[in-house]
Order: structure tokens, then sequence, then C-alpha cells
């Protein structure tokens, strides 16, 4: 077992966010947290690299607790890469993807040989070794997205968590970083937790799914977690995000499609248009 989250609960000042929060993540699952805005996906996504301190509940990484790791030990088994960031220095690309090697730098304060050409390596993965020269300032959300998923690998974590990765990304590098994310989880055994808005994506990439349901202002809970198939059926995805969607399956696979549907009043009238 790589992660167990058990009872976990977390309030910002006043305002509940999560509670009675129990899962597991095994080794070399592909895990995406899942539900409507505000439900907590982000907060829970800092808890697990310790950003956060919950209120109660235990996270054990590898039997052992999360608050029991140093910040650098930890950093060697955890990255994390957020949903954006600020930038208060003009860092050139290459500068932020190296810092991901950090929590191998020795005494020296100095990368090494094998540090830049990792770096590289992970630039040229993620399709960004062009921009190596550039300003982290000087680059669009997508480039800057990508730079981050660069520099998270380039720490050789066991686990990477990911908040919305596609954030920023057109529909070719949406698609493209989460074929390097599988293809990373497939030959490394690299064990991923993404946050996503797309439950699509989610169902064509995840092996496992948690999905978060408000429980009416007192935080959320988990509603369903288990394979797409399992979770992420019509009644679910209704119930959570109050609104009507149909699932089927795309043709010749098992992979879970989710489709909008019109949505009508209770007295059939398809909402800014005249009775059918």
């Amino acid at each position: 077992m790589s992660l167990l989250v058990d009872n976990l609960r977390f309030h910002y000042p006043g305002v509940p966010v999560l509670r009675d929060i129990s899962f597991n993540v095994t080794t070399g699952d592909f895990f995406s947290l899942l539900g409507p805005n505000g439900s907590g996906k982000s907060t829970l996504l800092r808890l697990l690299d310790r950003i956060l301190i919950p209120d109660a509940g235990t996270i054990m990484l590898k039997g052992r607790r999360l608050d029991g790791y140093t910040r650098r030990d930890l950093a060697r088994l955890v990255a994390y890469v957020p949903q954006d960031a600020t930038w208060v220095f003009p860092y050139t690309v290459f500068e932020i993807v190296l810092m991901g090697r950090s929590p191998y730098v020795g005494r020296s304060g100095f990368e090494n040989k094998d540090d830049i050409d990792r770096a590289r390596s992970m630039m040229e993965l993620t399709d960004i070794d062009h921009l190596a020269d550039k300003l982290i300032t000087a680059i669009s959300g997508g480039e800057r997205q990508r730079a981050l998923i660069a520099r998270a690998l380039c720490q050789q974590p066991e686990i990477l968590l990911l908040d919305e990765p596609n954030a920023h990304l057109d529909i070719n590098h949406q698609v493209e970083i989460f074929q390097i994310l599988q293809e990373q989880n497939q030959r490394k055994n690299l064990t991923i937790i993404s946050v996503s808005h797309d439950l699509n994506l989610a169902a064509s990439f995840s092996k496992s799914v948690l999905l978060l349901s408000d429980s009416g202002g007192n935080g959320s809970t988990i509603f369903a977690v288990g394979t797409p198939q399992e979770v992420l059926t019509g009644a679910n995805i209704e119930k959570v995000y109050h609104t009507p969607v149909l699932v089927d399956r795309l043709p010749g696979s098992s992979t879970v499609r989710i489709s909008l549907m019109p949505q009508h009043s209770r007295a059939g009238t398809p909402r800014g248009g005249a009775p059918a």
C-alpha cells in the first residue's frame, strides 16, 4: 500500500471543507480526485503533500505517518504540481525544471551533470526543450504548466500529485500530457493522484477515481470511490453535479464516456426555449 488516508478532517477559519475522508491509493495507481467546484479537491491534494495540516485524522505514506518525514525526505517521495504558480524572480524554464533536483543536491549546493541531464530529458519529454532559455514569466500558461510537470518528474518521485494538469493546455497538449503521465505510470510504476474537472479525461486514463460531494455546508465527504466504470454512472454524476448526463461507452472500449444533456424544466420545457 502506498498511501492511506484515515478519517481526515479539515477546515479553513469558519469554513468546513473536508470531513470523514478515508481511502487508500495502492502503488502504481492512476487515481483521480473528482467533484464540483469548492468540494475540496485541491485542498485534499495539499494535505497529501503536507502543505496543509489536517484538523484530525491520519495520512500514512509507506506505513509511516506523513508528519514523520522531513521535508527533504518527503520531496524525494512526493512531487506536487500546482494548478498555477506565481514567480517572483524571472528564472529561465531550464532553471525551473532543474529545481526538481534540489532534494538530491549535496552540501556543495550545486547540481551535477546527472542532474542537468535529467532536467534536459524531462524537458524533452514534456516538449519544452525549445523553451530552455526563455523566462518563466514570458511564456504562456500552458507552457508554464508543462514546465511544472517537467520539474516534478525531475524529482523522481514515487507519488506525483497534480492539481488539474490539463489547466491552460490546448486539446493536443491535454491528451499528450495525460499520455506522458500514463506512460510514466505504466513503465515506472509511478503512482499518480490527479485533481480533474474533465470527467472524460479522468475516465480515459484513471485506474481509480474518488468522487467528492458537498454534505450540506458541513464539509465535503466521499460520495463514491472505485473504478471509473463503477463511480462515473449517470445517477452518481447527476446527484453530485446536479445536472443530467448521458453515460455510455467509447466504441470498442470499456472506457466510459460522459455527454451533457439538454436540461428540461419540470413542465417539459427546454431551458430558454418554447415548449416542444
